[in-house]
């Protein structure tokens, strides 16, 4: 039976012109287009990929620097007008090998999965290679996405790696996803309320001498505060408006008594250190027990949380 799914590999560029060509020459044959987004390239990356003379190519160009996210909704945008069905990201800057991309879109193909992506953590072997301030980074933001996606079942929530069908593409709205670093973090918090699956795929990244565009000054100053929209932006969405459940109820309850408990315990222990009089049993219960019940309940709205990955139906 003849495959008929129509696959475009989208790659944002900006500061890519000394690996593009190399990264557009290690695609395979059997892609149908090639979708370079140059993202006002001060290194005029567009001209470079051009330069490879790849039939199938397409370069489009931005007036001006949107990031990565804008370079990549600007590449789907054009993966729909070309009626593909998958479209895979790979960045231009050489780390992402090109021979593992049917990885990615087999799952897609095969309807197991709306959305892949790579996964660096699976592979000890080349994960010694990884530089240890990404290592550190992803570790932390691993925990922090698992919980603000919903997709508690993934790791290496940053990978830039990943491969969509359009049948989950279609269902996100571009102008709410995020056009900066948080972009592929974005992706997965929205691709929860869109119901989609995702699954891990075990690859291991390339690191060479180029430098890496995620600082980690960008992770402490700009990941927490989306982080955490993207989190209550979600549960509102998926326990409130699209749903109301039991983890609806434990965590209108769970919150406020949890965070009652906490605030009046702070103030009660400022009050304890100044007066210099401690508090009666009376008053530092009144505080522990609203956060241990707090605590209880938002453990329960966690755990249904946790079986509500979305899952394809046998």
């Amino acid at each position: 039976m003849p495959d008929n799914t129509k696959i475009a590999v989208v790659i944002p560029s900006y500061k890519t012109a000394a690996h593009i060509k190399d990264v557009i020459l290690a695609i395979p044959d059997n892609v149908d287009h090639i979708i370079v987004v140059d993202d006002k390239c001060p290194e005029s990356s567009g001209k470079a990929a051009e330069a490879t003379g790849r039939k199938n190519l397409i370069v489009l160009y931005h007036e001006r620097n949107q990031g990565v996210g804008g370079a990549m909704m600007t590449g789907y945008k054009k993966a729909l007008e070309l009626n593909c069905d998958i479209a895979v990201k790979i960045d231009g800057d050489g780390q992402m090998d090109a021979s593992y991309m049917q990885n990615l879109i087999t799952p897609l193909k095969e309807n197991e999965a709306d959305y892949t992506k790579g996964n660096r953590f699976r592979d000890f072997t080349a994960l010694k290679f990884m530089p240890w301030i990404r290592f550190f980074g992803n570790s932390i933001l691993s925990f922090l996405l698992k919980m603000s996606s919903g997709y508690w079942n993934i790791m290496d929530p940053t990978n830039g790696y990943t491969a969509i069908h359009r049948r989950a593409l279609e269902k996100l709205d571009p102008d709410k996803i995020s056009k900066g670093y948080f972009f592929e973090s974005d992706m997965l918090i929205h691709l929860n309320m869109v119901n989609a699956v995702v699954k891990d795929i075990s690859i291991p990244a390339k690191y060479g001498k180029e430098n890496s565009s995620l600082k980690i000054k960008k992770i402490i100053f700009i990941f927490p505060q989306k982080i955490i929209k993207g989190l209550f932006l979600r549960l509102a969405f998926k326990y409130f408006i699209y749903d109301f459940n039991m983890a609806s109820v434990y965590l209108l309850i769970g919150l406020p008594t949890f965070m009652f408990g906490v605030i009046f315990g702070a103030v009660e222990w400022l009050r304890s250190i100044g007066s210099s009089v401690a508090r009666p049993l009376g008053t530092i219960m009144l505080a522990v027990l609203p956060i241990i019940l707090g605590a209880q309940l938002l453990l329960q709205a966690i755990s249904i949380d946790i079986n509500s990955i979305p899952k394809k139906e046998k």
